[in-house]
C-alpha cells in the first residue's frame, strides 16, 4: 500500500468529515440567516419540478442504499441475501435511481445556466455542487459497468470493508482493504469525499435541515379588517 493511497483513503475521509461537523457548527452559530436551500424556483418554475422531483427521487434513494450497502455487515444481511444477489440488486437498484438523478440534474444544471434570472441569481458555489454532482453521478453509474466484470461480489465486499474501517477509525485497515480496487471506484469515492468537505460552505446544508420547530410553533392569529 502507497503512502497516496493511504492519504486519500485512510486520511482524507476523516479531514472530510472533521471540516463537515466542524464547518455545519460553526455556520450555523455565526450565519444562521444563510442556512437555507436558497431555492431557484421563483424566479422561474418552468420545467424545475420535474428536474427537482427526478434529482431528489434518484439521490436519495441512491444515498439511502449506499449507506445501508455499504455500512451492514456481511454477518447480518447473508441470513437476508448473499453477497453476489446483494450486488446485483445495489446495480439494478442503483443503476435505475442513478438515472432518475442524472436526468433529473442535467435538466437542473441546463435551466440554471441558460435560464438568464436564474444564471444571474447563482453563486459559483452553486455551480461547482452541480458540476461536481453530475461527475459523481457519471462517475456511479460507471461502477456499474465495471461491476459486470466480478459479480462474485468481492469488490462490494472491499468497499464495505473500507467504509466500516473507517466507522471504528481504523484507516490503515480501510486504506489496504480499497488499495485494490478499479480506479473508477477510487475516483468516485474522492469525488464524495470532497462534496462532503465543502458542504458547509454551499448550500447543500439544507440537506441536514429538518423542521422540528414547525410543529411545536405557536398558532399564528389572522384578522381579518
Amino acid at each position: 500500500m502507497s503512502n497516496l493511497n493511504f492519504l486519500l483513503f485512510g486520511i482524507y475521509p476523516f479531514i472530510a468529515l472533521t471540516v463537515l461537523v466542524v464547518g455545519c457548527w460553526i455556520r450555523y452559530d455565526r450565519e444562521p440567516y444563510s442556512w437555507k436551500a436558497d431555492s431557484s424556483q421563483l424566479l422561474d418554475q418552468k420545467g424545475f419540478r420535474v428536474a427537482s422531483n427526478l434529482f431528489h427521487i434518484g439521490v436519495i434513494f441512491v444515498l439511502a442504499g449506499h449507506f445501508v450497502g455499504l455500512l451492514t455487515p456481511e454477518s447480518v444481511y447473508h441470513h437476508v441475501i448473499s453477497t453476489p444477489n446483494k450486488q446485483l440488486l445495489a446495480m439494478v437498484s442503483g443503476g435505475t435511481f442513478g438515472v432518475f438523478c442524472l436526468i433529473g440534474l442535467v435538466m437542473l444544471i441546463k435551466r440554471r445556466l441558460t435560464n438568464a434570472r436564474v444564471r444571474a441569481n447563482s453563486k459559483r458555489s452553486d455551480i461547482l455542487v452541480l458540476c461536481l454532482l453530475l461527475i459523481q453521478v457519471l462517475l456511479g453509474l460507471m461502477t456499474i459497468v465495471v461491476s459486470m466484470d466480478h459479480l462474485d461480489g468481492s469488490v462490494m465486499a472491499l468497499l464495505a470493508d473500507w467504509a466500516q474501517s473507517l466507522v471504528t477509525l481504523q484507516g490503515v485497515q480501510a486504506a489496504e482493504a480499497i488499495n485494490s480496487v478499479n480506479i473508477v471506484y477510487k475516483v468516485h469515492i474522492l469525488v464524495g469525499l470532497t462534496l462532503i468537505m465543502i458542504f458547509p460552505f454551499t448550500r447543500l446544508v439544507h440537506v441536514i435541515s429538518v423542521p422540528v420547530k414547525y410543529f411545536a410553533r405557536n398558532y399564528q392569529i389572522v384578522r381579518q379588517r
